[in-house]
């Protein structure tokens, strides 16, 4: 299937897309030397890029500069109750075997699941941080690194005191490549400050360290819904366009935005239309 992929991608690309084109064109779409940038990401949306994930990230830094920060969402939904597993689900009878033996989160070792090529590829860079949080983590190089990745504990997930939060106080940007507002983490921000008639908490369990020994830790958290971020996406972009830049890069569509008035929108429209 790798191999057929592969060669869809050669047979859609006028040429080959390099780091020098997705330079131009990351530029050309408006991302600014120093800024904070969270980047959502389909590698097979590209087209056949010479050098695979390695030269997204590398473009995605030379634009960025030593003075810029990029950000990527490291989720890794396989360490989180199997109770709750629905794709795909498992046998009640194996709940209690895989709450025992899961391997504990591991910054550096636990792999992200369902983040795509680019973000492993950008996560395993030397000189990349990444948070605490044992499902939902974050991984940031640059100068805001350290700042963004710090404290996540399990309890904050996406809200305050996370780096969704933190890069909303910096003013960050947000890329969507090849990718929708489906799959854009900066909402789930907007359900923890917004006042909505459904909104209900909710427990989470994982593997983690606690106390240097490996134990099932529960936490308490937020029901999220994303099923209407495309919806919610859609409309801020239809009420303030000039908010949003719309590009190319390599084959794939791309979009550009800061993340502040974005979040924003989204807490008064789930506000208003959660119901």
């Amino acid at each position: 299937m790798a191999i057929k992929r592969e060669a869809e991608l050669i047979a859609q690309s006028p040429a080959p897309i390099t780091t020098l084109s997705l330079i131009a064109d990351f530029k050309a779409l408006g991302i600014q030397p120093g800024s904070v940038l969270l980047a959502h990401s389909a590698m097979s949306q590209l087209g056949w890029v010479c050098g695979g994930p390695v030269a997204v990230v590398l473009a995605l830094e030379e634009v960025l500069g030593a003075q810029g920060t990029l950000v990527m969402p490291t989720h890794c939904g396989d360490n989180s109750d199997p109770a709750a597993w629905s794709n795909p689900p498992v046998p009640p009878e194996w709940f209690q075997i895989i709450r025992q033996h899961t391997p504990p989160y591991d910054p550096n070792l636990t792999p992200t699941r369902g983040m795509g090529r680019i973000v492993e590829t950008f996560r395993t860079q030397p000189g990349t941080l990444r948070s605490a949080h044992p499902q939902l983590s974050f991984a940031a190089r640059g100068p805001l690194a350290a700042h963004i990745t710090a404290d996540h504990f399990p309890e904050v997930e996406m809200g305050e005191g996370s780096p969704l939060q933190k890069i909303y106080t910096l003013d960050g940007w947000i890329l969507l490549l090849g990718v929708g507002h489906g799959n854009n983490t900066s909402l789930h921000l907007a359900e923890y400050r917004a006042d909505y008639a459904t909104k209900q908490p909710n427990t989470n369990g994982c593997s983690m360290w606690v106390n240097d020994r490996v134990e099932w830790f529960q936490f308490p958290g937020l029901n999220f819904n994303d099923e209407d971020f495309p919806t919610i996406g859609a409309a801020f972009e239809a009420e303030f366009p000039q908010a949003v830049i719309k590009g190319k890069v390599g084959l794939a569509d791309a979009t550009l935005m800061r993340q502040r008035p974005l979040v924003d929108f989204a807490v008064q429209w789930m506000h208003k239309n959660r119901k």
